[in-house]
């Protein structure tokens, strides 16, 4: 089994890595190929991504059970006692996610605070 995420890709490579595997959802194609194929099938993911990012998970011979390639990551792949993790760099918490709620008060909160101390 294999799981190719890609991101910020040409449409073109979309098209060609249709050939080999399905597109389940917008940049993420799942498949079962032979190693040779999904060997070749990097390459040239690699080779035409130009400025996105691409992610393949396949499965292994290993404690995992799976292993997986990343190209351009904005997590970094580290080895930890024989099981791959995913690392986060620093200075990606909560508040810098897209989506995330701004820290501090919300306008509601100073609005009942500037109503109960405005009155006397």
């Amino acid at each position: 089994m294999v799981v190719l995420v890609l991101t910020a890709c040409p449409p073109g490579l979309r098209g060609d890595v249709s050939r080999w595997l399905l597109e389940i959802a917008p940049g993420v194609f799942v498949g079962r190929v032979s190693a040779r194929v999904r060997e070749r099938l990097w390459e040239r993911v690699v080779s035409l991504v130009r400025g996105g990012r691409a992610i393949m998970v396949f499965t292994a011979r290993n404690e995992q059970h799976f292993d997986f390639k990343v190209h351009q990551p904005d997590w970094l792949p580290v080895d930890c006692d024989g099981v791959r993790l995913m690392c986060r760099p620093a200075g990606t918490d909560n508040a810098t996610l897209v989506g995330a709620p701004a820290k501090g008060w919300s306008d509601a909160s100073k609005h009942r605070k500037a109503k109960r101390f405005g009155s006397r």
